[in-house]
């Protein structure tokens, strides 16, 4: 570290401002980043000047920022990650627009380009992926489970607010100095100080270190959750299969963020103290730093996609009107994926010089991991044989899951053999694999969740015409940007590359390009349905709770559930109860009696760890020391005295909750049932005909 480092405001000057080099060299390039700075400077602007002029923060305050309902801190993940999703689809644009610009430099420079797929990268699986699957999970658990909340729900609200304060960091790098140019995987020595001195790779560590944190808290939330809350009757083998795949992914995070976080932790340590865990000399290896990641990156990528099964499980189901075909061997098959996935890690680097048997060993268990992941598609296959399918915008998405997620992972067994690996590791081929993955595996999955649980969360319907409009604008979008990619991979072309000279690559990287277009259309899709949705409610809304004449437990209370959830917490009979008693005509029945309910009260630790957490962070970037040191005390202080608080829980009375939900029956049995072939029409207020298997 430099003398500078202990001075009161350590590297930051005017130089790490992208403004001063647009007026010093102005270019393309630098206008790109100074746009991108301006986004965000603006956004800002205008959500601040929108909750003023409409007088909503006292609203956003008591209402959001300190509430510990398990449903509102989910839809602010959500919300959270379809911003960062915006971010991550612009920042795709602009690289696929640099590499179709033809041999040549292009309009970015090599540095900007690198900082580009680093930050793509580290938003897209850390702040728009986890936090999506998070957010969906955080709505929906409880309620699958019949319990009133999550088990921790100040922890609940804490992990969001840490996950939202690191993912700031990359919007403040935006801003003030420049990302890493080290990947989203941050090998050293690329990160390294010798090679990287700048504040790069240091945004990139605390926001990993601080998100990962509250990613482990939220698995170990979510674990406890299903195991100790579920409804008197659930056992583990009446779980819908969505709980399953959560109960993985939650041991996964368990096990699997803490090798990421010490990774961070001691690249830090390389990087501020001059320790040499991953240099060349003294003693170090950056192998070290590889095995670490990747223990936690494979596992990281069935994390994401576990969740996204079970929701495909979910919606085929539902929209076959049929039960859930294999769902013991689905149980089987999660659980086999989850253990299997701490087995394969090395894979990510069959590159790097271990031995042929070693390599053999990986490969061998990387082919073995798909046998799992082919159960469940034969199980999802069988699921729609013969079932009644009706053709809604989630099943539109799972059904081209079913169809480019098996390209996806075709290819995924082809790189499990390491001599072709070797031959493909560092070209556009493995970015194809990835996002063949990632794309119709995990966002898909999210996208087809958001729109058949919409109605449950906010009590109407999304408009159903933009819907489809959006899932034929992923699908193509994805097809033209990352399957032509497959071939200029076997032709040779290197990832990572801001140029190139062989022009039988053209061709190809435009396709790529306008297919990111057709992706960011779709994002725009998305955008406006909800509007579109938004000004149509009135005739959409589906109060009584069942739009799609769905099976699980959260589809027999009201749209949008109230603050306790369940007015009184059910006793579960069969896997598929609420269909069960659909067909036996006793769904909806009135409770012989009424208790008082206890549920947590407002909270603003999260929001204040939140923001304490921000400043710490930019602080340690910065190397402000002072800052980091007030902010560390001010964490501890504010943590050590919300301990202290004894009013931590409020009172639903047993004489209200009997008058909400009375007056939901009431509702319930004054509305017309509607059956599958007028499921859009304004007549359907959600209390559907059942159309259903009776449960065996």
């Amino acid at each position: 570290m430099t003398s500078e480092a202990g001075g009161l405001i350590g590297r930051l000057s005017w130089d790490a401002f992208p403004i001063v080099g647009l007026i010093q060299t102005p270019n393309a390039n630098e206008i790109v980043a100074n746009a991108a700075a301006a986004v965000v400077l603006v956004g800002v602007v205008v959500v601040v000047g929108l909750l003023t002029w409409f007088r909503l923060w006292g609203s956003l305050w008591r209402d959001w920022l300190t509430s510990a309902d398990h449903k509102k801190i989910g839809i602010m993940y959500i919300v959270f990650a379809i911003v960062m999703l915006a971010r991550g689809v612009l920042e795709g644009v602009v690289m696929r627009a640099q590499q179709a610009a033809g041999p040549g430099d292009g309009f970015l420079e090599a540095e900007h380009f690198a900082e580009l797929f680093s930050t793509h990268g580290t938003i897209m699986v850390f702040f728009v992926a986890v936090p999506f699957v998070f957010g969906v999970a955080n709505f929906l658990i409880p309620l699958m489970i019949g319990a009133r909340d999550v088990a921790f729900p100040v922890m609940n609200q804490i992990g969001l607010g840490l996950t939202v304060s690191a993912g700031m960091m990359l919007m403040v790098s935006l801003v003030v100095g420049a990302f890493s140019t080290g990947g989203w995987t941050a090998y050293p020595p690329y990160t390294g100080a010798a090679f990287n001195p700048g504040v790069g790779p240091d945004y990139w560590i605390w926001a990993i270190v601080v998100s990962g944190i509250g990613t482990t808290l939220t698995g170990i939330n979510f674990a406890v959750t299903i195991y100790k809350l579920r409804a008197p009757g659930m056992t583990f083998m009446r779980l819908p299969m969505y709980c399953w795949t959560i109960i993985c992914s939650s041991i996964l995070i368990i096990f699997a963020m803490p090798p990421l976080g010490v990774a961070a932790l001691m690249l830090a340590a390389d990087r501020y103290l001059d320790f040499h865990f991953f240099t060349n000399d003294l003693g170090g290896n950056m192998m070290n730093y590889a095995n670490l990641f990747w223990l936690f990156g494979h596992p990281e990528v069935y994390l994401l996609v576990l969740p996204a099964y079970g929701i495909y499980s979910e919606i085929f189901a539902t929209f076959s009107a049929k039960r859930l075909y294999g769902y013991n061997s689905l149980v089987i098959a999660t659980m086999s994926i989850a253990i299997m996935s701490f087995t394969v890690w090395l894979h990510h680097f069959f590159t790097m010089g271990q031995s042929a048997l070693i390599n053999a060993v990986f490969g061998i268990a990387t082919m073995l991991i798909a046998i799992p992941t082919g159960v469940k598609v034969y199980d999802w296959m069988a699921t729609l044989f013969r079932g009644r399918i009706r053709f809604s915008v989630p099943m539109l998405y799972g059904l081209a899951f079913l169809m480019l997620f098996v390209i996806g992972g075709l290819s995924g067994v082809i790189l499990a053999n390491p001599t072709i690996d070797y031959q493909v590791h560092n070209t556009l081929f493995l970015v194809a694999h990835f996002h063949n993955v990632l794309l119709p595996g995990v966002l898909f999955g999210l996208l087809a969740g958001y729109n058949y649980w919409f109605p449950k969360a906010f009590g109407f319907r999304l408009n159903e015409t933009w819907g489809r409009i959006s899932v034929a604008l992923w699908t193509v979008g994805f097809m033209l940007t990352f399957l032509p990619l497959y071939f200029v991979g076997l032709m040779g072309m290197p990832r990572r590359s801001f140029s190139w000279e062989d022009p039988s690559f053209h061709p190809y990287m435009i396709v790529a390009a306008l297919g990111s277009l057709v992706i960011l259309a779709a994002l725009l899709s998305v955008v406006a349905q909800l509007w579109v949705s938004i000004k149509q409610r009135e005739t959409t809304r589906v109060p009584v709770g069942d739009p799609w004449d769905a099976r699980t437990l959260e589809w027999s209370i009201p749209a949008p559930p109230p603050p306790y959830n369940f007015a009184v917490i059910p006793q579960v009979t069969d896997r598929d109860d609420f269909a069960e008693t659909k067909e036996r005509g006793a769904a909806y029945p009135t409770p012989d009696a009424y208790e008082d309910i206890l549920l947590p009260r407002n909270t603003s630790i999260g929001f204040i760890l939140c923001v304490l957490s921000g400043v710490w962070m930019f602080a340690l970037v910065w190397w402000i020391w002072w800052l980091a040191a007030l902010t560390t005390g001010l964490m501890l202080v504010s943590f050590i005295a919300w301990t202290f608080r004894t009013d931590t829980e409020e009172v639903i009375s047993a004489e209200q909750v009997r008058k909400e939900h009375e007056a939901w029956l009431d509702l319930v049995r004054a509305a017309t049932p509607v059956d599958r072939d007028h499921e859009y029409a304004s007549e359907n207020r959600g209390l559907a005909r059942p159309d259903l298997e009776v449960a065996a």
